[in-house]
């Protein structure tokens, strides 16, 4: 996954660089808005602060939607309800106020890239082809035989309808708008549960294990040592047993 970061403050943008590289995504930066929708061709998302020195990032913003629907999230010290209703009117797909943890940063990039349906691999793809293929007008992935509808929250294995609760239906819309790339536990528990907690992993490990048996597949959310979980495996990569 690759990230703009539009940000003047040369600490700010010094830090986050190898924090983000450290979650597999690459990056490129400008320290002014013009030009920021000149930048936009391989981006799959925007970090977008306000206070730039050159134009305000409100307008920024609105530019990059006049051209492109890559997803933008604003990162900016302005905290008041006002300034994150300006953003999110002017086009933003999400708002973080700094400072922030780089973790929830981490989760709000991959939800807004998910949202948006960019078909693309994750970080921690490895060799072999996709899990499965996508419409993305319709938000439908399908995978050997397995129909997720992204939008509707419709599960269907063959023609028989697959009845799951809210949190095992977003544990696999996550894996299965994942491209085939491998999930970890920390991604999928805060995007899914919103927060960690000690018992975090084994509610995880029960919610998958439920999937499995509700899918009649158990092949299909494969367990990667160590990491998380994917649809399929990369080449080179072995499940767990059990």
């Amino acid at each position: 996954m690759h990230i703009l970061l539009v940000e003047d403050d040369d600490r700010i943008a010094a830090a986050l660089r190898p924090a983000l590289h450290r979650h597999g995504m690459t990056t490129s930066r400008l320290a002014t808005g013009r030009g920021a929708v000149d930048h936009l061709g391989g981006v799959d998302v925007v970090l977008l602060d306000l206070g730039l020195p050159d134009i305000d990032g409100v307008d920024v913003c609105r530019a990059i939607r006049e051209v492109s629907d890559v997803p933008v999230i604003v990162v900016s010290a302005r905290g008041e309800v006002d300034d994150r209703i300006l953003g999110l009117h002017s086009g933003a797909d999400d708002y973080l106020v700094k400072p922030y943890d780089i973790g929830e940063l981490v989760a709000r990039v991959h939800a807004v890239y998910r949202r948006r349906g960019v078909g693309g691999r994750g970080p921690g793809a490895a060799g072999g082809g996709d899990a499965g293929s996508a419409d993305a007008a319709s938000g439908v992935v399908v995978v050997d035989g397995i129909s997720v509808d992204l939008h509707r929250h419709i599960v269907t294995v063959g023609d028989r309808p697959v009845t799951l609760t809210r949190k095992e239906f977003q544990v696999l819309a996550l894996l299965a708008g994942s491209g085939g790339a491998v999930c970890t536990r920390n991604r999928i528990v805060a995007e899914v549960w919103g927060r960690s907690w000690a018992g975090a992993n084994r509610t995880l490990d029960v919610h998958v294990a439920t999937l499995r048996t509700k899918l009649g597949r158990a092949d299909l959310v494969q367990t990667v040592r160590g990491v998380g979980y994917r649809l399929g495996l990369p080449e080179g990569v072995a499940p767990e047993g059990g």
